[in-house]
């Protein structure tokens, strides 16, 4: 068996076998197969796709090229939630504390934010003093003491999901299904979790930008990880406008906290109430989808959820004053507005361009090594389906450096669509759930 065989058969169209798999991701894992060798491949899959068979072969593959933590020794079922990434999309710092604030174990390995869409890991450390870098070990402590850890990924979790993604990101090859499943998935379920919430994006902020390619990665998510064992639900959520007011790191986990204390954008709440309900009855904490959003509720009004964030945090290294006080987040120098030039309706959004203006300011990386300004991003004013005055703000801009400010506002100006008419009705928060 040889790589160049596979690379053949898979260009061919043709089923590699689970042995044939393993052989590679096992192989380039020790640095055997060359860099060109392993793009070549990715590059045939991309073109060729691949069986669901071929697709769990390949996530466990990835899974197993480093360490699968086992957390049987803890009570319960543990479950997480992963998000395939939109603009102000915050909810794993809600979902997470109400969780575990319910006693379900939440095991959660997030990412950093990379191109238009922004990273659970870059909204923590706005947080002064919150560790994301923590170990194995370490992690295993905080699930045993506190229910809940939120770490970026560790040397030893799915390395070779780390390569390839490098590879993909920079051969095209980054929107493939059976790719993106894989490297989802084999991170997630080396996490030592019984039960996964899938968030899957669409629209015009989120990498799938139509209900139909949403709904294959969906499916592709919950079909792998039910075969692998997992209890799994999927949601395709709206990513056609920011999720929430804020867009930016310091805003977005100020916006999560003042949730935490029941207060909120509408949209943001009812998202982050949908998924952890569904974590919840996962979780065996709740029967039903009704009693989970219950619990959901309590857990907020009785301030149980912002007593478990304040815990994390302190068992983080952060600073558990911001819990009470969000005032003590980073805080842009300046302040300016995106005027509306016309009046009437907002009848859609380009979001999309709203996340690549966050860019400019410094508010996300294009590479993986770049700095990110956890100060910087925007207040939205105007959302879908709302009225707008000539000279009203559309968006507040939070920066803090002048000179970014042009390439800002070139991204802002076509974001929002203003008509005369109301849009007939605003989309839906959540296309369809699958359970």
């Amino acid at each position: 068996m040889n790589v160049g065989e596979l690379i053949r058969k898979k260009r061919d169209g043709g089923t590699l076998s689970r042995d044939e798999i393993f052989f590679f991701v096992q192989e380039h894992t020790r640095g055997v197969v060359p860099e060109y060798q392993t793009a070549a491949l990715l590059m045939a899959v991309y073109f060729q796709g691949m069986t669901a068979e071929e697709t769990a072969h390949l996530t466990e593959a990835m899974m197993r090229s480093g360490e699968v933590l086992d957390l049987s020794e803890l009570p319960g079922v543990k479950v997480d939630k992963h998000s395939t990434g939109g603009v102000g999309d915050k909810t794993s710092l809600v979902v997470a504390p109400v969780v575990a604030a319910a006693g379900v174990v939440v095991p959660m390995i997030s990412g950093r934010g990379l191109g238009h869409t922004g990273g659970t890991l870059d909204k923590l450390e706005a947080i002064p003093g919150f560790n994301v870098g923590v170990s194995l070990a370490e992690f295993r402590r905080l699930l045993r003491e506190v229910g809940c850890g939120l770490i970026g990924q560790t040397e030893e979790i799915a390395p070779a999901d780390r390569e390839f993604y490098a590879l993909r990101d920079v051969t095209g090859t980054i929107p493939s299904v059976p790719l993106i499943t894989s490297s989802i998935l084999s991170k997630k379920l080396a996490e030592g979790i019984d039960a996964l919430v899938l968030d899957v994006k669409v629209g015009s902020g989120a990498f799938m930008k139509d209900l139909e390619s949403a709904t294959a990665l969906a499916v592709s998510l919950k079909g792998i990880a039910t075969r692998m064992g997992k209890k799994t639900v999927a949601l395709l959520t709206n990513m056609d406008q920011p999720l929430g007011r804020t867009v930016g790191n310091a805003l977005e986990t100020a916006e999560a906290i003042a949730a935490l204390h029941g207060r909120g954008p509408d949209d943001f709440i009812d998202l982050c109430r949908e998924l952890a309900a569904w974590m919840l009855v996962l979780g065996d904490k709740a029967e039903r989808i009704e009693e989970g959003r219950g619990l959901y509720d309590t857990l907020i009004e009785t301030g149980a959820a912002a007593k478990k964030f304040k815990e994390i945090v302190v068992a983080q290294g952060g600073d558990p004053a911001v819990v009470d006080d969000p005032g003590r987040l980073p805080q842009a120098q300046h302040t300016e507005e995106f005027i509306a030039r016309e009046g009437g309706f907002i009848t859609s959004i380009q979001t999309e361009r709203i996340g690549w203006a966050g860019m400019a300011l410094g508010a996300g990386r294009e590479k993986v090594d770049d700095t990110v300004d956890p100060a910087v991003g925007f207040t939205v004013r105007k959302k879908a389906g709302e009225r707008v005055e000539a000279g009203e703000s559309l968006v507040t801009i939070h920066y803090n450096r002048a000179e970014k400010l042009p390439e800002c506002r070139r991204w802002l100006e076509g974001a929002f669509r203003v008509e005369a008419c109301a849009p007939a009705s605003p989309a839906p928060l959540i296309h369809k759930t699958l359970t």
